[in-house]
């Protein structure tokens, strides 16, 4: 017993510590991003301008709706007061019924914006999800003049510089994509919206190293969607973002990740709704990026040794063996208090940071979004520990998904079938549809 209870401490504390160098690194570009940030503009239309070519490429702007988000009025007043100075906003919503359309007409009607288009979905495919759909129809309908598109989900409140910092590495000819990602701070200590927070900020390391994109917050060059033949494989796809690693590795390309633009997102959820958005996140690295067997492996490994750990605990307590329970309650106390330090670590510097979208967000009155114990965070890590694999065992089987009322068959990355399709709910905090920031949020296709 005393043998295996040494050899778990190791490997606890191996695990630990990869974790620790993973998530320190994200920390560090987080904090070098706010240093540069605060020396420097990004704005498009000042002489300083990060775009080295000195011009700001046109750039088309497409929100994609089905079903009415709680945050997409915001949404739409952020994308109307961006500071670049070539762009255009395409909305194209599910249909004219659809409650998200009420909402446009309403938004839109307080502004005189001229370079808004608004257009129902059309061209329904039943070979890919909606929002695919909706995005091809877009793009298919943009003239030659365009050179960027640039995604976004509608509970993603853009500051004034969204778009510039967006754009701004695509100057770089050995950049085809740039994204940011998103960072929940809910207004209150549910479970759901917990256990959330604490599943998204490893899952923001992990996307940071393994480069996978967010459409919530996503640019991607026009040359790179026509060389990459990205109508042809969005028409066949669940979600447009994951599947860009490879498409734009095969071209010699890279994406970009912007750290200034960390979207702050202050929905509740409840826990069965966190459950199957994080079936959602699964199932597309699943489908789409090379990582999934190490996002498989790290998530099984870590796992197991959590409850090896406790039964073996149990077990020498059971047999009186004191120094093997001596090794492994120290292994697994360093394991879970790295991982307290880190979550701690992420959380300081998204406060500190002052990003735009943080202020955007929370407004100029709003009251600072952390008001639960540190106890009720730590039995949350707990139970994202132990929800975790079972929806990761259940997004490895997973061959139907129902998602915004429409239900798909998957059966490979490129064999999607629409199977049913019913009217879209009413997004509303709390309800597990409206849970947002997932690759294709609620109230986005």
């Amino acid at each position: 017993m005393m043998t295996w209870a040494v050899a778990l401490f190791w490997i606890l504390l191996a695990l630990a510590a990869g974790q620790a160098v993973m998530a320190i690194r994200f920390v560090q570009t987080l904090r070098r991003a706010r240093c540069r940030n605060a020396t420097s503009c990004v704005s498009c239309s000042d002489a300083t301008s990060c775009i080295s070519t000195g011009s700001c490429p046109k750039t088309a702007v497409i929100l994609c709706l089905r079903g009415a988000d709680p945050f997409l009025p915001a949404c739409l007043e952020g994308i109307l007061h961006q500071d670049y100075p070539r762009y255009d906003l395409h909305i194209v919503v599910d249909s004219r019924d659809d409650p998200a359309w009420k909402i446009v007409e309403q938004v839109l009607a307080q502004h005189n914006a001229a370079n808004v288009q608004v257009r129902p979905l059309t061209a329904r495919r039943d070979t890919c999800s909606l929002k695919c759909s909706s995005l091809v129809q877009a793009i298919s309908e943009l003239d030659a003049s365009y050179e960027v598109i640039a995604l976004l989900d509608a509970d993603t409140i853009a500051h004034r510089a969204w778009l510039s910092e967006l754009v701004a590495p695509l100057a770089d000819d050995r950049v085809g994509a740039a994204t940011g990602n998103r960072w929940y701070m809910p207004p209150s200590a549910s479970w759901g919206s917990l256990v959330r927070w604490v599943w998204n900020a490893a899952a923001v390391v992990q996307m940071y190293w393994c480069r996978i994109p967010w459409g919530g917050t996503l640019a991607v060059k026009m040359s790179a969607v026509r060389g990459g033949d990205l109508l042809s494989r969005w028409s066949r796809a669940f979600c447009e973002d994951t599947m860009l690693y490879g498409a734009l590795r095969r071209l010699g390309c890279r994406v970009a990740f912007v750290p200034s633009l960390m979207m702050v997102n202050r929905e509740d959820c409840t826990l069965a709704g966190f459950c199957r958005w994080m079936r959602r996140q699964l199932l597309t690295v699943r489908l789409y990026h090379p990582a999934w067997p190490l996002v498989v492996g790290h998530g099984l490994i870590v796992s197991a040794a959590q409850w090896i750990g406790i039964a073996s605990l149990v077990t020498a307590v059971g047999m009186r063996d004191g120094y093997a329970a001596g090794w492994l309650i120290a292994g697994m106390g360093l394991y879970w208090g790295t991982m307290a330090a880190l979550l701690a670590a992420m959380e300081i510097s998204m406060e500190t940071q002052d990003i735009a979208s943080l202020q955007a967000v929370r407004g100029k009155s709003a009251a600072r979004p952390r008001a639960f114990s540190i106890a009720r965070a730590g039995v949350a890590m707990l139970l994202t520990q132990a929800i975790y694999p079972l929806v990761l065992l259940w997004a490895m089987a997973l061959r139907e998904v129902t998602w915004r009322g429409v239900r798909y068959r998957i059966d490979g990355p490129e064999n999607i079938r629409l199977v049913e399709e019913s009217e879209p709910c009413v997004g509303r905090p709390g309800s597990g549809e409206a849970t947002s920031g997932s690759k294709q949020t609620a109230g986005s296709l």
